[in-house]
């Protein structure tokens, strides 16, 4: 349905696209400077509905690169600051907001409490991104997942490709060897 929040977006993805936006569902773990900007694009493209994930409280450190990171919310959890955020820009949006830790005990219940339709991993943990990966992966469920992006200074050079055709970063590097095994 085209309101207000939406019809931009409709102009971009048609009618049918725009259905397609409302009805998706997204499992988005990390909500820090890469999750925390996704999150919002999403609910602002028309997203139905997100699930949000993270384990972290707002730090001062946070404030040069997370929306989520204020002089107002440093303590709060991430999960919380960011649903609220949503919750205030597409209140159409149905938020849920986990503030938990992914792991190998919880991920595939995390994983089937729902039906999504994609899992994006914007985890700076090397061995919780490879978790997440490996079960999304197990569960039919497709996945985007963001690499390695410190001390990189051209944009030119960013590329979306399957994980097992990167070269030059590390991060891609490692997770391919551990995913491999």
């Amino acid at each position: 349905m085209i309101n207000a929040i939406t019809q931009r977006t409709a102009i971009l993805v048609n009618n049918n696209g725009l259905e397609k936006l409302e009805n998706a569902n997204i499992f988005i773990v990390g909500c820090g400077g890469v999750g925390s900007f996704v999150i919002e694009a999403l609910a602002r493209a028309g997203i139905g509905k997100l699930t949000i994930v993270d384990m972290d409280v707002v730090d001062p450190s946070n404030i040069n690169r997370q929306l989520v990171a204020l002089h107002s919310t440093i303590g709060v959890p991430k999960v919380e600051v960011m649903q609220q955020r949503i919750i205030d820009i597409n209140p159409q949006c149905k938020v849920t907001a986990l503030q938990t830790f992914i792991n190998p005990d919880n991920s595939q219940a995390l994983l089937t409490q729902q039906n999504y339709d994609y899992v994006i991993d914007a985890i700076d943990t090397l061995n919780a991104k490879v978790n997440l990966v490996k079960t999304a992966h197990q569960l039919d469920i497709k996945t985007i997942s963001s690499m390695g992006a410190g001390g990189k200074t051209d944009p030119t050079q960013i590329k979306v490709a399957d994980i097992y055709n990167t070269d030059v970063c590390a991060l891609a590097r490692a997770m391919r060897t551990r995913l491999k095994k």
